[in-house]
């Protein structure tokens, strides 16, 4: 084991100060700051090789840390909220008839909801975040550069949406079922119809995970549905098994068909995540690697995080 320098040390330190400062006075103290702090310092400080660990992850870190920012910020505040009108697209384009009448897909499986479904989408919405860093953390042991790609990738493809997210504030589908067409500012976070995967084993995964929803008007494009594809893309480019490549897909399925099930986002919000994921994969498999002075960046990160 390699003893911290003093200057890892001053750097760990000078990271969790302004961090934790930021943090109190953009949006107030969190456990969860500490918790990160904490990882960030002790994975940093304790060897070399959990240095490069966490010197890799590092993007993740900046991703989670915008992320959670972007509560101090609502995009209600710089762009007008839709609802009645992306809810109006979404039924004339993907609407069914019911009983005479066109419902969205949301709004039948709201009434055609079962315990087997509730069950399928929550189990694949859990996935929306561990499968990706599971398999960054598979790609950092066994294939750096590749690692880098779909790392960079993966923030590159949520700024996109974050973007999005400000230029187009969108409500869920939840939101008009509870609220109808009123906008509400500082509206909660729901767990919509993942409450009854919460309920039927009695916990709240959901409704802790969504209790801290960095912004309620975020439905469009579903970020949820890009990360899949990009795992699903990078598996192919790894060239891994015929396997693993079903699995990732079959879990890119499931959480599109559980984003709409549970009423979390529209079909259309789907389709917008999927085409944010290849929008991210191009910009940077045709302009990011084909620029002397990012593959220079990528070179230099390499190092760092390589034995």
């Amino acid at each position: 084991m390699r003893k911290a320098t003093s200057s890892n040390i001053f750097y760990a330190f000078i990271f969790t100060v302004a961090y934790l400062t930021v943090s109190f006075f953009l949006i107030g103290f969190k456990s969860d700051q500490l918790v990160l702090a904490a990882v960030f310092n002790t994975a940093f400080l304790f060897n070399s090789s959990s240095q490069k660990f966490i010197t890799g992850f590092s993007i993740f870190i900046v991703y989670w840390i915008i992320f959670d920012y972007m509560k101090a910020f609502p995009n209600y505040n710089f762009n007008t909220v839709h609802i009645e009108d992306l809810y109006a697209a979404e039924k004339s384009l993907f609407g069914i008839h019911i009983n005479g009448r066109i419902v969205t897909l949301n709004e039948y499986w709201l009434q055609q909801h079962n315990t087997f479904f509730d069950l399928l989408a929550g189990f694949f919405y859990l996935c929306w975040i561990p499968v990706p860093l599971a398999f960054a953390v598979y790609l950092f042991f066994t294939d750096k550069k590749i690692f880098l790609q779909f790392s960079f990738t993966f923030v590159l493809v949520n700024f996109i949406g974050f973007i999005i997210y400000y230029v187009y504030p969108a409500a869920p589908p939840w939101y008009i079922q509870e609220h109808g067409n009123h906008f509400i500012s500082g509206t909660k976070g729901n767990t919509a119809g993942l409450i009854r995967f919460d309920q039927y084993f009695d916990i709240s995964i959901f409704e802790n995970l969504y209790s801290k929803s960095s912004n309620v008007f975020a439905a469009m494009p579903s970020l949820h549905s890009s990360y899949p594809l990009i795992v699903l893309y990078y598996s192919v480019k790894k060239k891994m098994s015929w396997m693993l490549k079903l699995i990732f897909a079959m879990v890119m399925l499931g959480i599109w068909m559980a984003a709409v099930y549970s009423s979390h986002h529209y079909l259309l919000d789907v389709l917008a995540g999927i085409g944010c994921a290849i929008l991210g994969i191009l910009i940077f498999e045709k302009l990011l690697l084909q620029s002397k002075i990012f593959n220079h960046f990528l070179q230099v990160y390499y190092k760092k995080i390589s034995n």
